[in-house]
């Protein structure tokens, strides 16, 4: 797979911040508002076992406390969290992978030049088998066929229309609530800690735009992921922009820190993710100049979600381990650290 830089027009905004000449009184909270407010926190991650989740509470007050050794101001409090595997599972395949799937399946009758492709119809009716012989090369042209051709709107309909209507086969829930309840809870808790929470992640980032925001509360444009071409052009009086086939950059293994230097500007202080894809990211992280924090999510839980680690395809998760112990990152036994997976248990 061919990776490139495409060029980037980077456009400056000027902020103009204007005082009131008034003095304003910082706000006191009374005794009953703080001792509301420590009880949120303290049930905040409650979905989590008590060490991890006392390591992650314990971060968090060390760098958040004004005037401790470790405070780290609140614009440079950036949190990266892979998708794939971290967020929601990725077994047995990757949720944007069976989206292809189902997409070539549901469009077959709509486009006779594809029921002549052996691929493509193959994996229409559930044959994989010329898809395991093509190999990438069989892989991009499904993504080509499924991905591209398409007005950025009409993408984001597709995606939505598949994540509202389709249901996981393991747990006969919609994609969208199929997440990692403790998971949510750390976005939630770093976000009332004044951190900005971003997807880095190896899975298109149209497609996780699609659904990010409604399913974790992390905003189209803090979504980075691997992404094609794109033509911009006016149709009908309408500005539009609309996929193309082409070069793909790919978001996973170095190519994270790479953007997220490109579309983020900063080191993160927080990296969460599960497998060797995220390792570049977590080493990128940890050399931050403040005091850092980096989770993998170990999948040890056949029975609520699914145990693998070195024997897969997806999530592979071997030298990240290794170096996690090296430096101290912590690594969640998903089995025993989380009391419950997922909202619907």
């Amino acid at each position: 797979m061919k990776i490139t830089f495409p060029t980037f027009i980077i456009a400056s905004v000027l902020c103009v911040v204007t005082s009131c000449k008034e003095e304003t009184k910082p706000e006191v909270k009374t005794e009953s508002e703080m001792a509301v407010t420590e009880v949120v926190t303290s049930n905040a991650l409650s979905a989590w076992a008590d060490a991890p989740k006392k390591r992650i509470e314990d971060w968090v007050t060390a760098v958040t406390t004004e005037g401790a050794a470790d405070f780290i101001p609140v614009a440079d409090r950036i949190a990266v969290f892979d998708n794939d595997g971290t967020l929601w599972p990725e077994q047995p395949v990757p949720n944007q992978v069976q989206f292809m799937f189902d997409y070539l399946k549901k469009e077959m009758p709509n486009h006779p030049e594809w029921q002549k492709d052996a691929l493509l119809s193959g994996v229409a009716k559930g044959d994989f088998e010329p898809l395991k012989k093509a190999g990438m090369k069989g892989l991009m042209s499904i993504i080509d066929k499924t991905h591209t051709a398409q007005t950025e709107d009409e993408f984001q309909a597709s995606v939505k229309t598949w994540i509202d209507t389709t249901m996981s086969k393991k747990y006969n829930k919609p994609y969208d609530e199929v997440v990692y309840l403790p998971m949510l809870q750390l976005l939630d808790y770093l976000k009332a800690h004044d951190f900005k929470n971003f997807i880095v992640s190896g899975g298109g980032a149209d497609f996780m735009r699609a659904f990010a925001e409604e399913a974790y509360d992390i905003p189209p444009y803090q979504v980075i992921g691997s992404y094609g071409e794109t033509k911009y052009e006016v149709m009908d009086g309408k500005p539009t922009i609309t996929k193309v086939s082409g070069d793909i950059y790919v978001d996973d293994k170095a190519g994270k820190p790479q953007a997220i230097h490109r579309f983020i500007g900063k080191k993160p202080v927080f990296c969460g993710g599960n497998s060797d894809g995220d390792q570049a990211m977590m080493q990128y992280t940890s050399s931050s100049k403040y005091k850092s924090m980096c989770v993998i999510l170990h999948h040890t839980d056949g029975e609520r979600e699914f145990e693998y680690d070195t024997k897969t395809l997806s999530g592979h998760l071997e030298t990240a381990l290794v170096e996690a112990k090296e430096k101290n990152w912590l690594v969640v036994d998903m089995k025993n650290d989380f009391k419950t997976i997922f909202d619907f248990e």
